[in-house]
């Protein structure tokens, strides 16, 4: 799925700059440098190119520092910085796979907590490991606390 989701880049950067959308172009060139950058940072652990998992972490870092981004921004009452980050949000995130919502977050938590037998904050490590299973579709960091809190952390 790796190529998919790579295949969906390129032909988001033709569609954007055949449309002469400037922002759209910018943001998705900027996602392929990033992607580069992170393949050629997995070249000495003798990955080519990196799986859809660690493209999924990068996007999600990515719409990570720009959310920051527009509270500082916000803060500094600079609103046209803010919403050029929060377009780029808008951006990358329509790459993103569709997340879970709480209730469903919450009811994969239990499940796993179940499979694995986990009854005390040490078995987290196996929870979250059994968690892994769903994908991209589930962001670990909103499950995280969820787990913490049912094992009584």
């Amino acid at each position: 799925m790796a190529d998919d989701l790579r295949g969906r880049f390129s032909a988001a950067l033709k569609e954007a700059m055949l449309a002469k959308d400037a922002a759209r172009t910018s943001t998705v060139r900027m996602i392929l440098a990033k992607l580069k950058d992170t393949d050629i940072a997995a070249r000495p652990s003798g990955v080519d190119r990196v799986p859809d998992e660690q493209i999924v972490a990068m996007l999600r870092g990515m719409v990570k520092s720009r959310r920051e981004s527009v509270e500082l921004y916000r803060q500094g009452n600079r609103a046209e910085l803010a919403a050029k980050e929060e377009a780029e949000i808008a951006v990358i995130e329509g790459f993103l796979p569709q997340q879970m919502d709480d209730a469903a977050v919450a009811a994969a938590v239990d499940a796993a907590i179940t499979e694995t037998g986990a009854t005390t904050v040490k078995d987290m490590g196996k929870v979250m490991a059994a968690l892994r299973k769903h994908g991209g579709a589930l962001d670990m960091s909103r499950a995280n606390p969820l787990v913490k809190q049912r094992l009584g952390g």
